[in-house]
C-alpha cells in the first residue's frame, strides 16, 4: 500500500470537455461578428475605374495645391506650387500619351481641365513652397 501513496493521483475533470465546447462556440460567434463588421466596411463601393476619374483626380489635387480647395485632413488651403506644377505636368502627359486614342468627349475634357489648370497655376501667389522644394 505504501507503492499506492507514492503514485500521483489522475483527477478526470469531465467539464473540461464541456468548457472546450463553451469555447470553441464563443470563438465561432467572435468570428463571425468580426466578418460582419468587415461585410460592413465594405458597403463601400469604389468608384468604376475610367479615364474621367483619373482625370478628376488628378485635378483635383492640382487645384488643392493651387489653394482652391481645402486639404481634406488638415482644411488648410495653401499653396504648394511645385505639387500643382506636378499634377498638371501628369495630365499633360496622359495627354501626350493618349492623343489619338481618346473620344472626343474624353479628349475634349482633358483638353479642357489642363487649360483651367494652367490658367490657375499663373495666378496662383507664388506663396508657400515647402522647404527644399523647387518649380
Amino acid at each position: 500500500m505504501a507503492e499506492d501513496a507514492d503514485k500521483p493521483k489522475i483527477i478526470i475533470d469531465e467539464d473540461w470537455k464541456s468548457q472546450i465546447e463553451r469555447e470553441k462556440e464563443a470563438a465561432k460567434q467572435e468570428a463571425a461578428q468580426s466578418v460582419a463588421a468587415e461585410e460592413d466596411k465594405e458597403e463601400f463601393q469604389m468608384p468604376e475605374a475610367s479615364f474621367s476619374l483619373l482625370v478628376s483626380m488628378f485635378s483635383t489635387q492640382a487645384m488643392m495645391a493651387l489653394g482652391q480647395i481645402p486639404h481634406p485632413v488638415t482644411g488648410k488651403t495653401d499653396v504648394i506650387r511645385p505639387q500643382a506644377k506636378h499634377f498638371i505636368d501628369l495630365l499633360a502627359m496622359l495627354e501626350e500619351k493618349t492623343r489619338g486614342n481618346l473620344s472626343g468627349e474624353e479628349t475634349a475634357m482633358l483638353s479642357n481641365v489642363l487649360h483651367q489648370l494652367r490658367m490657375d497655376f499663373v495666378a496662383a501667389p507664388e506663396g508657400a513652397t515647402p522647404e527644399g522644394a523647387t518649380e
